[in-house]
């Protein structure tokens, strides 16, 4: 009973425990960059640009309406154009903030603790026209993506990955999100924690919402193999590392 309620604390408001800290952009240290860059020697794929995208089913009240979690995909593949979408609505980017000729904050398409955006969107693509099967990384200050690499069994590793749920690899893309903690610990300190996971909350109701909008479901999953899927998507588990997923597909 004393974890459940330590878990519990976990989830209630916890700003008082930040008196008397020096978080380290009190400190006047370096902020963590905005974005992981894009590693040198892969191939960056253009996306479409929001204003030059036709939504099928672009009324708000009817996509809130029809949103559920949809666990059964056709074998209808997504487009580039529903893909560019997609990750447009889930962590695009309105503006760049500058202070003294720096970036220094992103205002996206959801909301963010202090701006923080403390995730990265990894993607595993099965069925997308035009899109080689493999593991990209979305770049959303330029709205590109990046693609990391491929393998044969990547269908049954994500399976495995998300203990045995098999529409992962049934669907026609995987979203995994990352987190890269100090992103919100550099101004939250020990707070960072829960806000950063309230922000993951907001980026996959928004990838419900356009789903249904492209006549596509999803559903979010925090069941999963820690190890194996920061495996898959290639991140360290410490400084970065998995914190949900979500199966995207043609329904």
């Amino acid at each position: 009973m004393d974890k459940i309620k330590q878990q519990r604390n976990f989830m209630k408001a916890n700003f008082k425990a930040l008196q008397g800290i020096q978080t380290d952009q009190m400190k006047q240290l370096p902020q963590p960059s905005l974005e992981k860059p894009a590693e040198e020697g892969h191939k960056l794929i253009e996306l479409i640009p929001i204003e030059k995208i036709k939504i099928k089913r672009d009324t708000l009240i009817e996509n809130i309406k029809n949103r559920k979690s949809r666990r059964n995909f056709s074998n209808e593949p997504l487009t580039v154009e529903e893909l560019s979408f997609l990750l447009w609505a889930s962590q695009g980017v309105k503006e760049v903030i500058k202070r003294l000729d720096k970036a220094y904050a992103t205002l996206r398409t959801v909301p963010s603790a202090g701006a923080r955006h403390a995730f990265e969107t990894y993607l595993i693509i099965h069925n997308v026209s035009g899109l080689e099967p493999g593991v990209y990384r979305y770049l959303p200050i330029e709205h590109k993506l990046i693609y990391l690499y491929s393998e044969k069994n990547l269908k049954e590793k994500i399976i495995e990955a998300t203990l045995g749920q098999k529409f992962t690899g049934n669907c026609s893309v995987v979203f995994i999100w990352s987190c890269v903690a100090y992103r919100g610990e550099w101004r939250y300190h020990t707070a960072a924690h829960k806000a950063m996971l309230l922000d993951a909350g907001h980026i996959c109701q928004n990838l419900y919402l356009a789903c249904e909008a492209i006549d596509a479901g999803t559903c979010a999953i925090a069941a999963y193999d820690q190890e194996k899927v920061d495996k898959i998507i290639q991140v360290d588990g410490e400084e970065e590392y998995t914190i949900y997923l979500a199966p995207v597909g043609k329904y």
